[in-house]
């Protein structure tokens, strides 16, 4: 298993995340030995969104304007619907998530959270894959989508869904211990 030893990554999110695609991967980045901050639009908590319904609060680690793509190693995002277009509509939001491409570092976007990438403008060119519903938002943004359950295009690991978690949870570790990639750009 890889080490992530002294490496920190952000998982940006806000209200409405699909919980697992939170919990799940940062328990994977933990494990591995990565320090996770939740970074978010506002201080306090965000609430998840699981099973159709509201779910748990997680505590917010850091906001959106005391952070920058300097502080980590990676970037996660996860999905739900209503997080990530809360997300997008956040000019500050979108320029970390570009910042981390322009740094050539590891990101990770499962479900819709690619809607964001295709909003940083991201996505020219490169293999992704989403949740099924916004395949056509990120077809339009120029990637080549594909229906897999992971897809790792030089640093930027994309899955499906929730059910998909293993496979993305697995290669996302890797991405982040392999560190920056030369062909990982905006």
């Amino acid at each position: 298993m890889e080490n992530l030893n002294r490496k920190t990554v952000a998982i940006l999110a806000t209200n409405g995340f699909e919980e697992s695609e939170l919990r799940e991967p940062k328990k994977a980045l933990e494990e591995a030995g990565a320090d996770v901050h939740i970074v978010s639009l506002e201080a306090g908590e965000i609430k998840a969104w699981a099973d159709g319904n509201w779910s748990n609060t997680y505590k917010v680690d850091k906001t959106i304007d005391e952070v920058s793509q300097k502080d980590y190693h990676a970037l996660m995002l996860p999905g739900g619907v209503i997080n990530p277009d809360l997300l997008r509509r956040n000019d500050q939001a979108v320029a970390f998530v570009k910042s981390f491409f322009e740094n050539k570092k590891p990101v990770g976007a499962i479900c819709h959270g690619p809607w964001l990438l295709a909003e940083a403008d991201v996505l020219k060119g490169r293999k992704v894959t989403s949740y099924n519903s916004i395949k056509t938002d990120i077809k339009n943004a120029g990637a080549n989508w594909v229906d897999e359950e992971v897809v790792v295009d030089e640093g930027l690991v994309t899955s499906r869904s929730p059910k998909d978690l293993p496979a993305f949870n697995s290669k996302l570790v890797e991405e982040v211990y392999e560190g920056k990639h030369e062909m990982q750009t905006a």
